[in-house]
Formats: structure tokens, sequence, C-alpha cells
């Protein structure tokens, strides 16, 4: 090996990020960098506080059990977080990739991480987003979300690290994709317990990687819609702003009726195939409050 290329790889070692480096969101909570929100579509969860993480930062570089990879159809790289991902990896990333012979939109498929530090890569193709079919957006991007978080379970990894799909070039809102990727976290993680708070879980952790702090915003104004702090989680000046009664005490709204049938028709598409066409049943779009 040459010098140039120790270098290289010294300078490579030294910026990843390691897993045990990345906090959970309860440690937002209680440093205030996350704050409760007037909205509660879940009741809250400490266990469930552990499990999901935001960071800000370049994905290529997390040492985890899997990355989400931005794909397009063609699986053979592309811009974004796409193209920083093949570049990262490597040529042998490509070889294996030109095997799978693409991917429709809303599915997922899963290879080898090569020279990046995860262990493996999940490629899901993305909608491009465009009003007038916003109903099948909505599916098809839940649906990217799901099988992704399913390959996982069912390779035995117990990270994964997710971009936020859709919202580069392909013109997904960032609002609208945030609240279809922490519901359906949400309600993978009480899918895996059984009933909520109990149970064992598959998943250590999910960690939602955001670039810009545009992005970073959103998630932190939105997670606590769908996995709010308990009372031991809050920082103390949280615990004694005003008397007002911490967020397990509101009054709870699941989502449950909102995101019921659009879960139901996410999980035909793996079924009958993913067609552009009008679904059957109606689906709703996702509400910012």
């Amino acid at each position: 090996m040459s010098d140039s290329d120790s270098a290289s790889d010294s300078m490579l070692k030294k910026s990843i990020i390691k897993y045990s480096d990345i906090r959970p969101i309860s440690e937002l909570y209680t440093s205030s960098v996350l704050k409760p929100g007037k909205t509660q579509r879940f009741k809250g969860d400490s266990t469930l506080l552990e499990r999901v993480s935001l960071f800000q930062g370049d994905i290529t570089k997390l040492q985890v059990d899997s990355i989400v990879n931005a794909a397009n159809k063609s699986l053979l790289g592309g811009g974004g977080v796409d193209g920083a991902i093949h570049a990262a990896a490597g040529r042998k990333l490509l070889a294996e990739c030109r095997t799978l012979n693409g991917c429709d939109t809303g599915f997922s498929k899963i290879t080898g991480a090569y020279n990046l530090p995860s262990k493996r890569i999940i490629h899901t193709v993305g909608p491009v987003y465009s009003s007038p079919s916003v109903d099948i957006k909505v599916q098809q991007l839940t649906s990217c979300y799901q099988s992704s978080l399913d390959l996982a379970v069912k390779n035995e990894l117990r990270h994964i690290a997710f971009p936020s799909i859709s919202t580069g070039i392909y013109g997904y809102p960032i609002e609208d994709a945030t609240h279809i990727a922490l519901n359906v976290v949400r309600k993978h993680f009480e899918a895996e317990s059984g009933t909520e708070g109990s149970g064992a879980f598959k998943l250590d952790r999910v960690i939602f990687v955001v670039w810009s702090d545009k992005d970073k915003s959103v998630y932190e104004s939105l997670i606590p819609e769908y996995f709010p702090p308990v009372e031991d989680s809050l920082s103390s000046a949280e615990r004694e702003d005003d008397g007002e009664p911490v967020p397990e005490s509101q009054p709870v709204d699941d989502g449950e009726e909102e995101w019921e049938e659009v879960e139901n028709v996410a999980s035909s598409i793996a079924e009958n195939g993913n067609k552009e066409q009008e679904p059957a049943t109606k689906t709703i779009e996702p509400k910012a409050e």
C-alpha cells in the first residue's frame, strides 16, 4: 500500500461516525433540542425514545448495520444521496446492482456496502411527486419506508439509517414526506412489540439522517407528534414550564383513522405490483397540523 493510500484510509477511519456516538431522541429531549409539541398522534413511550435518532450529516459515514439509498429505478447510481453512496461504496456496488434488474417505485432491494462503514445498503425507489396523483405518491412513499424496514428485519440488521426519501430532485414536500416517514416507523415498532410499550424489538435503532438545517428543523418540529416525550425525558426547564401538564397527560390523537387506509393500500403494493393507476380505495394525505 502506498503512502497516499495509507493516508486516505486513515482519513476515512477518522471520519467514520460510530453507532455509539449517535444520540437517541431521548437525549435530544433532555437537552431541549426537541421540545414537546402541541399535537400528539401517539402516546409517549420511553422505550421508543431510545430506538429513534435524528442525525445531521453524511449518511455514507455511519458505522451502522444498514443505510438506505434513495435510488432511481435503474439502481445504477444518480444524483444526490444516490450518487454519494455509489461514489463512496466503489465500483463493486455498481457491479452488484447491475445483477438486480432494477427496482420498481415503492420497492426495496439489498446489497453489500463494500467500501462503506455500514454492513449493508438497502436501495429503495421513491416516487416523483406530482399533485394530481398525490394519493398514489403517499402509498408509494409509505411502501418505501415499510419495505426497507422489512428488509432490515429479514436480514437480521439491528440498525437502519434513512435519508429523506424523494424530497430532493423528486420534489416531495419535506413536511408531508416527514409525516409519512415518522408514522411508518412508529407503527412498525408497535407492530414489532405486539402492544405499545412491550415486547421484543428486532430493530435497535432507526436513524433519520438529514443534510440541511431546513430538513433538520422539520424533523425536530414533527418528531414530538409521533414520538412524544415522557416526563422523565424532559429537561428540568420543560417540566417546570408554567406548571402545564406534560404531553403524556394531553388528549392523544394517534392518527389511526387518518393512516389506516394508507397502510392497507401500501401493503397491497407488494402483493399486487406497483402500478401507476388510481387506487381502489382512496387514501388520505398526511396533514401538517
